[in-house]
C-alpha cells in the first residue's frame, strides 16, 4: 500500500491577512496615521512582490488589494472613534443622558466605594453603541446584571477616557438604573433561558465543579471560585474558560466523532448543526461569533478533511473579521483564537499521523494532539496575557484534554434541556460530574508542582518574546548538530532550578495577605483579596518606579481602592504609576486637601485616567473578598502650629481585617492625632504599621 503524503497547504492569503492584521494593531495602540503608513506600505510591497515576480501572484495581488483597503478602513475607523463628540465629551468629564444599544452581556466585577456599612459595590461592565460610537459601560450591578445584547436602554451618567487599546470612544460611569429598556431579541432570551438552566443544574455539584461546568460550556465564571481560575492559569488550562475556536472545534470533533458511522455528509451536517447550538447557548457576541468563525475554519480541515483549503479559509476569517471590526486586531481573544486554530490545522495533522503509524488508535491519536497542539501554540500569547509561563502546560492539557470534550458536550445537552425537563438536565451534569472534577484535580494538582509557573514579561512584548524564543528552540531541535545540545541546555535547566525552586525562597509567598513596598522614605502597602491579581494598595510611596515593580512583582492587576492617608510627596508621588496600566476603582482621600499642590495633582491624575476621588468618614468600611477595611480616623485633632505636623495628623488611619488577622495602618499620625484617635475606639489589632515610618515624633503610638 502506498504512503500517503502529506497535505500541500496554500499560504496565498496569510501575507494577505497579515497585513490587515498588523494595520489594525498599528491604529489601536499607536494612530490612525500609523495604521495608514502601515497599511499603505504593505501595498507597496504587494506591488514590487507583483511587478518583480517575488512571490505567487495571486499572493502579490492579495497584498496589493488588502493593504491600501485596510489603511483606509482602519484608518478612518480609528480617527472616527478618535475624533467623536463623545471623546471630546469624555476627555472633559461631563455628564450626559444617552440612548444605548448593549452588544454585550454585562460582566460582573467589583469596584470600589464607599456608603457607611454598604461597603465594595459590585459592578458590571457592558459594551454598548451610541450615537454611531461604542462605549464602555461601568454600571451598578442591581438592575444592570439581566440586561441582554440587543437591549435598547435610556442610561445616564458620567463620561470619562477610554483606557486605549480598542474602538471604545469613551467609559460611561452610569448612575442608577436603566430607564425605557426595550425587550431583548428573542434569540438573546432564548440564549439567556439555555444558560441559566445550566447554572441551575449545574447546582447540584460542589461549588468548585458547580462553577467550572458553566465556565467550560459557554465561558461564563461568574460563579467560579477564584482559586481554581488561579490554579487553571498557573497549570495553563485557563483557555478553557472562555469560549474560542480550539473549543468549538473540539466540540464538533466530537460530535463528528460520534456521528460518522452514519456516514460523511451526515457527521458533517451534524458538527455544523452543533457550532450553531454552541453559537446560540453562548451567545451571539461578537467574541462568540468570531470563535465560531475560527472553529467553521477547524471544521474544514478536521471534520471535512478538506486540508488543503484550511489555510486559506483562516487567513480569509482574519481578513473579513478584522476589515469587519478592527478592534479584534488588539483583542486577545483573537489571537488566541487564529493561533489554536492554525496549530489544529498545520500541527496537529502532522502529529496525529505521527501517532497513527506508531499504532495509536484515530480516535485516541486525535484527542491527544489538538489540546497538545492548542496549549503550545497559545503558550505565547498566554504568557503575555499572565505575565508568566506555564512549565507544566503540556503535560496538564494531555492529562485533562480527553475529558473536555465529553463534559463541554454533557454540558450543552444539560442546558438544552434545562427549560424543559430541569430532573433531566441535572442528571446528565451529574454524569458531566467526574469530568469536572477531573479537571479541577488536574489543574490543582499541575499548579502545585514546585516551579510549575515561571514570571515572564508580560503584554505584547513578553508575547513575541517567548514566540520568538520557541521559534528558536525548534529550529535549533531540528539540526542533528544543535539537537543535543538544545537538548542538553534544557534538561540541565530543569535539573538545577526546580530543586532551587522548592529550596529557594520564592516572592512573593503563597498565600500573602500584606507586603510593605521598599519605596525608600516613604509607605507603600499592598492587601491581598482573595482573587489573585486584586488588592487595595494604602499610599503609593515617593517613587513612581519603586511602587510599580512592587505591584508588577506581586502581580497585581487589579486594584479596586487606593487609599492615599495624606498628601505629602512621600505617599501620594508614585500614584501615576499605580494608575498607568492597571484596573483602578477609586482613589480615597482625608479631608485636609493640603498641601495645595498635591491634591491639584491627584485630582488631575484621577481625572486624565478616569478614576474617581472619595473621602471616606470615620466609621465607614470597605469591604472585598477576604479583606475589610474599617476607617478609623482623623478625628479631627487641634490645628497644630507647624503646616507638616497638621498634614500628618490628618491622616487616614485604618484597621484591616485580613485572613492573616488585623492590622492597624496608622499612615503619619503624629503625637496629637493618636490622642485624637486613643478611648475614641477599639484600636485592637495583630500588627500595627508605626506612624510617620517610625519616627522620633511617633514614640507613642496607639
Amino acid at each position: 500500500m502506498a504512503r500517503k503524503h502529506p497535505v500541500a497547504h496554500d499560504y496565498r492569503l496569510v501575507p494577505a491577512a497579515a497585513a490587515v492584521w498588523a494595520t489594525a494593531v498599528a491604529g489601536l495602540f499607536l494612530s490612525w496615521q500609523v495604521a495608514v503608513l502601515t497599511g499603505l506600505a504593505a501595498g507597496a510591497v504587494g506591488l514590487l512582490a507583483w511587478r518583480r515576480s517575488w512571490w505567487n501572484r495571486t499572493c502579490a495581488i492579495a497584498l496589493l488589494i488588502s493593504g491600501p483597503v485596510a489603511a483606509a478602513w482602519v484608518g478612518g475607523t480609528v480617527l472616527r472613534a478618535e475624533s467623536h463628540p463623545l471623546r471630546l465629551a469624555a476627555d472633559e468629564g461631563r455628564s450626559t443622558t444617552l440612548t444605548v444599544e448593549l452588544t454585550t452581556r454585562p460582566k460582573g466585577i467589583r469596584a470600589a466605594g464607599f456608603g457607611g456599612t454598604q461597603a465594595g459595590v459590585e459592578n458590571v461592565v457592558i459594551r454598548a453603541t451610541a450615537n454611531g460610537a461604542q462605549l464602555v459601560l461601568l454600571a451598578p450591578a442591581d438592575k444592570w446584571r439581566d440586561l441582554l445584547p440587543g437591549q435598547k436602554v435610556t442610561v445616564k451618567g458620567t463620561l470619562a477616557p477610554s483606557r486605549g487599546g480598542d474602538l471604545a470612544s469613551a467609559l460611561l460611569r452610569v448612575r442608577g438604573p436603566p430607564q425605557n429598556p426595550l425587550p431583548a431579541p428573542v434569540w438573546q432570551t432564548w440564549a439567556d433561558e439555555l444558560r441559566d438552566g445550566l447554572r441551575e443544574a449545574s447546582e447540584v455539584l460542589g461549588d468548585e465543579e458547580a462553577g467550572l461546568l458553566p465556565a467550560l460550556v459557554v465561558g461564563d465564571t461568574e460563579q467560579m471560585v477564584p482559586r481554581i481560575v488561579e490554579e487553571f492559569r498557573t497549570a495553563g488550562l485557563a483557555h478553557l474558560l472562555a469560549v474560542s475556536g480550539a473549543n468549538l472545534a473540539i466540540v464538533c470533533g466530537a460530535v463528528y466523532l460520534l456521528t460518522r458511522r452514519l456516514g460523511p455528509r451526515p457527521a458533517a451536517f451534524a458538527a455544523l448543526a452543533a457550532l450553531v447550538g454552541f453559537v446560540v447557548l453562548a451567545g451571539p457576541e461578537p467574541s462568540v461569533l468570531r470563535a465560531a468563525v475560527m472553529g467553521a475554519v477547524a471544521l474544514l480541515a478536521l471534520v471535512l478533511g478538506r486540508q488543503r483549503s484550511a489555510v486559506p479559509s483562516l487567513a480569509t476569517a482574519v481578513l473579513v473579521l478584522v476589515l469587519h471590526d478592527p478592534a479584534l486586531g488588539g483583542d486577545p481573544g483573537f489571537a488566541l483564537s487564529v493561533v489554536a486554530t492554525a496549530a489544529l490545522v498545520l500541527v496537529a495533522p502532522k502529529w496525529a499521523r505521527a501517532l497513527k503509524r506508531r499504532g495509536v488508535p484515530n480516535g485516541l491519536a486525535e484527542a491527544i494532539v489538538v489540546p497538545m497542539a492548542a496549549s503550545l501554540a497559545t503558550a505565547p500569547v498566554v504568557a503575555g496575557l499572565s505575565g508568566q509561563v506555564s512549565l507544566v502546560s503540556v503535560l496538564a492539557n494531555l492529562v485533562a484534554g480527553p475529558v473536555v470534550a465529553p463534559a463541554t458536550v454533557l454540558g450543552v445537552v444539560a442546558a438544552v434541556f434545562a427549560p424543559f425537563s430541569p430532573q433531566v438536565a441535572e442528571v446528565v451534569t451529574h454524569v458531566a460530574g467526574p469530568a469536572v472534577s477531573w479537571l479541577i484535580t488536574v489543574g490543582r494538582q499541575a499548579s502545585a508542582v514546585p516551579g510549575a509557573a515561571v514570571g515572564w514579561p508580560d503584554g505584547w512584548g513578553g508575547a513575541v518574546a517567548l514566540t520568538v524564543v520557541t521559534a528558536v528552540v525548534v529550529l535549533l531541535l531540528r539540526f542533528k548538530k544543535t539537537r543535543t545540545l538544545v537538548v542538553a541546555v534544557l534538561v540541565g535547566g530543569f535539573v538545577v532550578l526546580v530543586p532551587l525552586r522548592v529550596v529557594a525562597p520564592v516572592w512573593p509567598p503563597d498565600g500573602w495577605k500584606v507586603v510593605s513596598c521598599d519605596v525608600g522614605q516613604g509607605d507603600a502597602l499592598v492587601l491581598a483579596t482573595d482573587d489573585a491579581d486584586t488588592a487595595v494598595l494604602v499610599d503609593t510611596g515617593p517613587d513612581p518606579g519603586a511602587v510599580d515593580r512592587c505591584l508588577k512583582t506581586l502581580g497585581i492587576k487589579r486594584i479596586p481602592l487606593v487609599v492615599l492617608t495624606h498628601l505629602h510627596a512621600d505617599h501620594v508621588g508614585g500614584l501615576d504609576a499605580v494608575l498607568a496600566g492597571r484596573a483602578v476603582g477609586a482613589v480615597a482621600v482625608g479631608p485636609l486637601k493640603e498641601p495645595a499642590w498635591a491634591w491639584r495633582e491627584v485630582g488631575e491624575r484621577a481625572r486624565a485616567h478616569g478614576v474617581r476621588v472619595v473621602e471616606p468618614k470615620a466609621g465607614e468600611r470597605f469591604a472585598l473578598p477576604g479583606l475589610e477595611l474599617e476607617v478609623m480616623g482623623p478625628r479631627r485633632p487641634p490645628i497644630a502650629e507647624a503646616e507638616n505636623t497638621t498634614v500628618n495628623d490628618y491622616s487616614l488611619v485604618l484597621r484591616a481585617h485580613t485572613r492573616a488577622g488585623r492590622v492597624l495602618l496608622t499612615g503619619d499620625v503624629e503625637l496629637a492625632g493618636q490622642a485624637a484617635l486613643l478611648g475614641e475606639r477599639d484600636l485592637s489589632a495583630e500588627v500595627l504599621k508605626v506612624p510617620h515610618h517610625g519616627s522620633r515624633y511617633s514614640r507613642r503610638v496607639p
